[in-house]
């Protein structure tokens, strides 16, 4: 009987203790938000090359959020860890199946760079430490509505870029109309070089010259009133407003609008496109959808 007992006691001494191997193993590749970047997570790092402390994510997040409690912030150990991760990262660990898209502004929107599967890499000179939002299989209907984005209500496209059929010339940028006195907001970042406030009538052009240095490119809003606060030398936050709407440099009210043009380079000026045949700007198409808008 005592035989019988030693046997009974050892066979349940060794389950239990294979039963504690087998739950310590089983859960350690699904671990969520722990510091470690584990098989289908996706994860941030500190510093660029994938050091640093990192945060690990398994699905999209449109908000990081910046303050303690409330933030994502990095987990694991090594420097920055603590630290909320919004506009703060500088590389990232693909380790999911699917492809991961970094954005520059919340809610997915905004200039972006892809991470397909497995992939490691640093952030790019436009989201290094400006990363605020991430997704999981992006689609190309994830870019925001030019136009709407222009007045943050619905607008339209009345010329696009080259697009003139009975004025003579090259049109050197792209037409957007909503309605006089729309607030017009910048579709990009940057300091602003150039202000001319022009007036009401075809004689009174006016210009907002907006240059992003990180891009080396300039963006200038034509015909729109200038908001009177506007400056040379102020620093100007994508979607804030600039302008309203209205027809300065357009021969009637009917035909208000406001002219968008991307250039290359500092530039205070748009290129001239009435009675001009040689266009000064490449198409524009590629670097909007790298900003993260659909021309529409």
């Amino acid at each position: 009987m005592r035989t019988l007992t030693r046997i009974l006691t050892a066979t349940t001494a060794a389950m239990a203790l294979s039963g504690t191997v087998l739950a310590t193993a089983g859960p350690a590749s699904a671990a969520n938000r722990d510091g470690v970047c584990d098989t289908g997570e996706f994860c941030y790092y500190f510093n660029s090359n994938n050091q640093g402390s990192l945060s690990d994510f398994t699905g999209s997040i449109a908000d990081y959020s910046t303050t303690q409690p409330t933030c994502y912030d990095f987990k694991g150990a090594g420097e920055g860890k603590g630290k909320c991760i919004k506009n703060a990262a500088a590389s990232v660990w693909n380790r999911s199946s699917k492809t991961v898209r970094v954005y520059f502004n919340t809610g997915h929107t905004g200039t972006y760079q892809d991470f397909a599967a497995n992939a490691k890499g640093n952030l790019n000179a436009s989201l290094k430490n400006q990363n605020a939002s991430h997704q999981f299989s992006p689609s190309s209907s994830t870019r925001s509505n030019m136009s709407f984005s222009l007045y943050t209500a619905a607008g339209r496209i009345t010329c696009g870029f080259d697009g003139y059929t009975t004025t003579s010339g090259r049109h050197e940028g792209i037409d957007i109309a909503r309605g006089v006195g729309s607030n017009v907001h910048a579709l990009t970042a940057g300091k602003v070089i150039n202000v001319a406030r022009g007036a009401t009538g075809r004689a009174g052009l006016s210009t907002i010259a907006i240059y992003n240095s990180v891009l080396n490119k300039t963006v200038i809003y034509l015909h729109s009133a200038p908001l009177s606060s506007l400056r040379v030398g102020q620093q100007v936050t994508r979607g804030q407003t600039i302008a309203t709407e209205s027809w300065h440099g357009v021969s009637t009210r009917a035909s208000a609008h406001t002219h968008v043009e991307m250039r290359l380079g500092q530039q205070t000026r748009a290129a001239k496109s009435v009675g001009d045949s040689h266009l000064d700007n490449p198409n524009p198409t590629s670097f909007w959808n790298s900003q993260g808008y659909s021309i529409r």
